[in-house]
């Protein structure tokens, strides 16, 4: 596990942004509470990477919101994916009651200081996840660039692939998953002759080594973590990794694994 780093002054705060599909979701003074500072409505701790101010429930909308779908983006259900687009509705609900129970915090699908000191606990300056990385997710070049989409939606996208194999990873005991590769631009895919509409040039998928889990367990389990594609064992090319991505519609295949 990567060390956090330690971003919880609030003039490190000031400055903190990220990126992602074009916009800017920043922790300004005003979603940033002082350190120390708690009230029924809003979250005692500064994060470097996003900080969230008040509660989020069913019927809210906006950027706090779309910035938690992502964090919560593994707790779909089983079969499902929940949309990116800042409006808490039932299926953010349930995915947010998941995610609670998972960390054994109360499950009432309603966001408030406990459920996001919990995503400050698992997220960096840069707010991936703590167990993964960008550089695990791009091996193809250093700017997310030539794929099927523009680099900033590449990059995001690869983002919430990250959060759903974070969720995966709690639920398999906190085993370590390996990833071998994600994003690749257009030539990259063609060089190691991927699929002409691989979702790899969206940057939607993740390429999984056997780890301690073995490549059956990973593909039954990224079953209830969002992932609309699995390919695994069973499946042409696919015997010497286990191959997850999100995305539009739902391909399943691992022969060898029950799937």
């Amino acid at each position: 596990m990567r060390s956090r780093p330690i971003g919880f002054l609030l003039s490190a705060l000031a400055g903190a942004a990220l990126a992602f599909g074009g916009t800017t979701a920043s922790a300004s003074p005003s979603a940033a509470p002082a350190p120390g500072a708690t009230s029924a409505g809003n979250v005692g701790t500064a994060d470097a990477c996003y900080t969230w101010s008040g509660t989020l429930r069913e019927g809210s909308s906006g950027e706090a919101v779309r910035q938690l779908q992502i964090r919560v983006s593994g707790y779909p259900g089983t079969g499902n994916q929940i949309a990116i687009d800042g409006a808490f509705g039932p299926a953010t609900k349930a995915a947010v009651t998941r995610f609670q129970a998972a960390y054994g915090l109360a499950a009432d699908g309603i966001a408030g200081p406990a459920t996001f000191n919990k995503i400050y606990q698992l997220q960096d300056a840069d707010c991936t996840p703590v167990n993964f990385t960008y550089a695990e997710l791009n091996r193809c070049n250093s700017d997310w660039s030539g794929g099927k989409v523009s680099a900033a939606t590449a990059r995001a996208n690869a983002l919430v692939t990250m959060w759903k194999l974070q969720a995966m990873r709690h639920a398999m005991g906190d085993r370590p998953i390996t990833v071998n590769g994600g994003f690749r631009s257009v030539s990259c895919n063609s060089a190691v002759g991927g699929a002409a509409n691989s979702r790899h040039m969206y940057g939607h998928a993740a390429d999984l080594g056997a780890g301690s889990q073995g490549f059956c367990a990973l593909a039954q389990a990224a079953r209830n973590h969002g992932f609309t594609e699995i390919l695994g064992p069973g499946y042409p090319g696919h015997n010497d990794h286990t191959h997850v991505a999100g995305g539009n519609g739902r391909f399943w295949s691992a022969p060898s694994c029950g799937i």
